[in-house]
């Protein structure tokens, strides 16, 4: 019995020391960023932290989800993020995995980061860069995905402090009174291509 219980908790180390080594493997991969030219053609791989040191052009996608009210799902960003902690923004917003669409990317980094899925639709995109006081630059091609959904988000707290409805038209009249409380893609979206997020 006591040789049978030993080869039991040793099977269940093993495995969950591999499941946490699966997890660091994922990580490691995730960590690619997807290095693209001016005409969103993808040229390379570059791991995420080096590609914002060096203020190379990559693929990355903004996610914008609308309720039947047509209010704008915002979120604000964890406290512990690497740049533009704690200002709010669209409703989710990453970087593309080597081989994912953008539409694929959009899915699963809402359902990491807001705790719900829903079907999305592509608008437009633009280059933008944006430097930040950590010496990071964001040089993305970025491209707008929209959504509709009406149910009440699960966060990730890593990911996200808190959430928010708001009519586009009161987002627009904030950021112009507020605008160090929105980080610099958003309002980028909102001053150039405001006639492209709404449903």
């Amino acid at each position: 019995m006591k040789k049978r219980l030993i080869s039991l908790l040793n099977a269940f180390f093993y495995n969950t020391s591999f499941c946490i080594f699966e997890q660091n493997q994922h990580t490691m991969i995730e960590e690619q960023v997807i290095l693209v030219n001016e005409n969103d053609e993808q040229i390379g791989l570059m791991p995420k932290q080096e590609a914002h040191e060096k203020a190379v052009l990559h693929r990355a996608f903004s996610v914008f989800v609308f309720n039947d009210a047509n209010e704008l799902m915002l979120q604000q960003r964890a406290f512990g993020k690497y740049h533009s902690p704690g200002l709010w923004t669209n409703t989710c917003c990453s970087h593309q995995r080597n081989g994912e669409s953008n539409l694929e990317a959009g899915k699963r980094r809402l359902q990491e980061e807001m705790g719900f899925v829903t079907e999305l639709s592509e608008t437009t995109s633009f280059i933008y860069k944006a430097p930040f006081e950590n010496g990071l630059t964001e040089h993305e091609y970025d491209h707008i995905l929209i959504g509709k959904y009406n149910d009440v988000p699960i966060l990730n707290t890593e990911e996200v402090a808190s959430w928010k409805w708001m009519l586009l038209e009161d987002v627009k009249n904030d950021i112009a009174i507020n605008p160090d409380s929105y980080t610099a893609w958003f309002k980028i979206i909102f001053d150039k291509f405001y006639k492209h997020i709404s449903l």
